[in-house]
């Protein structure tokens, strides 16, 4: 896992960012995802994640946990307050998936080549839910994706429910606007696939439609983010999914100011 060396903090903020260095800091980070997903959100968790009051699958072994961490909470576990889960690409292809693959058709990603990464399982305290939370969150993103040379970055990103018809305009305008090169354009798998073309494009208010997205949604496309084709309903976690790709030198470039190129998040495995 990560040393404690080199913690990258937002100028003018309290909070750090940082991959989790130990594994008391995985397990906070599971543990604030489960109060997030299932206690906030109305997820379905299995027993064992119930007794535990934790969110786990295999992918947490082999994953960067990026956390961001309030000090004045306490020291490890205790100052977790946002976390990322971030899989690259040379460690999901040794895994032999990834998470998007069970819900997503990633295979013209994986076919051009190059390096990339998944992200996903975000989320916050709901006491740091505030533009400088994300901030800080988004600068350690971009020092990784700096740091390893990432491209592209993924993921699955969720509308909240399950109804289709309810998120017709949300759906819609993602699907008009924001859909992805057809070179690297994911489609949800056959059986899960769910048409997102539900509104016509005319009949929409662009503004508006932005405007009623999540707020992490919204922040992938104002970095000039992309989606699949197709939406997956997600009865687990009572969300509807898209798959959510960005071109990361929009990213890094945004957050170039914010972060010392010559320092790394500590960490990799």
């Amino acid at each position: 896992m990560s040393s404690l060396e080199n913690e990258v903090e937002a100028a003018g903020s309290r909070l750090e960012v940082r991959l989790a260095a130990n594994e008391e800091e995985i397990l906070a980070a599971q543990a604030l995802r489960y109060r997030v997903f299932y206690e906030e959100m109305g997820a379905k968790p299995t027993p064992e994640m119930a007794a535990r009051h934790s969110d786990f699958d295999p992918f947490d072994a082999i994953c960067d946990h990026l956390l961001v961490l309030d000090p004045a909470r306490g020291a490890g576990g205790k100052a977790v307050v946002g976390t990322y889960r971030l899989i690259r690409r040379e460690v999901g292809e040794a895994h032999g998936k990834f998470y998007t693959a069970s819900e997503y058709d990633i295979s013209k990603i994986l076919a051009k080549g190059g390096k990339f990464m998944e992200l996903g399982r975000s989320c916050v305290d709901k006491d740091y839910r505030t533009g400088a939370t994300m901030q800080v969150m988004w600068s350690g993103i971009a020092n990784y994706v700096w740091d390893r040379g990432i491209e592209l970055m993924f993921g699955c990103a969720s509308l909240p429910g399950t109804d289709p018809a309810a998120l017709s305009t949300q759906l819609s305008y993602l699907y008009h606007y924001h859909l992805a090169p057809a070179e690297i354009c994911p489609r949800a798998l056959d059986a899960l696939y769910v048409d997102m073309n539900l509104v016509d494009k005319d009949s929409l208010n662009p503004r508006r439609s932005l405007a009623s997205l999540p707020p992490l949604i919204k922040g992938y496309l104002r970095l000039g983010g992309f989606v699949g084709d197709g939406a997956v309903i997600d009865h687990q976690f009572n969300t509807t999914d898209v798959c959510v790709m960005v071109k990361t030198e929009l990213v890094t470039a945004k957050y170039a100011k914010h972060y010392d190129r010559t320092r790394d998040i500590p960490g990799g495995h």
